[in-house]
């Protein structure tokens, strides 16, 4: 996934969720935040900061921020659109023969529909952005509509598909994600129960640079 139109910056505060306040070229901005989590321990004033403009006609906002630099040193991209996004790319390369993005299944949306020969494939995809020595966390904050899809895959998995749980992991560095018990202990016995119950926990490392996102090319979903 690649980002246009690249600008650094530097993080001052974050009045609400949807928005941010940035120092660029010298010029105190309010931008869009491509993230609705709590991502504190990454945007901390000062932190190195980086935006993209997406230039569409009428926006509020003339930057999004997409990614921060984290006070040990690395990247994190924190846009909740570009987990799907790198996961569709991904799954292209990985030999299935029907690939269906936001399938409806029971009373959700899962994020993907795949099917390779015979077998039936659902993956519900999770971006991670909190890192604690090296591990991954999710979730950040409570997520109901995450268990939720959780126990969706559990009925999926009894009813004969390949049910799949992926985190996309959105930094250098890491390849295990831990669930968060502390922020959201259902989520963690949700999780245990799912894997319990044959859905499989995928995790997805990837390369973060100032412009891009991908997946690491050596890893492959296998059967």
């Amino acid at each position: 996934m690649q980002y246009k139109n690249i600008t650094a910056a530097a993080f001052i505060d974050r009045p609400n969720r949807f928005t941010a306040r940035v120092t660029v070229n010298g010029e105190t901005e309010t931008v869009h935040v491509k993230n609705t989590g709590r991502c504190r321990e990454l945007l901390m004033p000062g932190a190195e900061v980086y935006l993209t403009e997406p230039g569409t006609p009428g926006r509020k906002t003339r930057y999004d921020l997409v990614s921060v630099r984290k006070k040990n040193g690395v990247l994190f991209n924190i846009d909740s659109q570009a987990p799907n996004a790198v996961t569709k790319e991904w799954l292209s390369l990985q030999g299935f023969d029907k690939i269906v993005p936001e399938y409806t299944y029971g009373s959700s949306r899962i994020d993907f529909y795949m099917e390779r020969g015979d077998r039936r494939y659902l993956i519900e995809v999770k971006g991670c952005t909190l890192e604690v020595d090296g591990v991954g966390y999710f979730p950040d904050a409570p997520t109901q509509r995450g268990v939720k899809h959780i126990r969706e895959l559990i009925r999926a998995a009894k009813e004969g598909y390949h049910a799949v749980i992926a985190f996309v992991i959105q930094m250098d560095g890491v390849v295990t994600v831990r669930p968060n018990i502390e922020t959201h202990p259902e989520f963690g016995e949700a999780l245990a129960a799912a894997e319990a119950q044959g859905v499989r926990i995928l995790m997805l490392p990837c390369h973060v640079k100032k412009d891009s996102i991908f997946i690491a090319p050596d890893v492959k979903f296998g059967e």
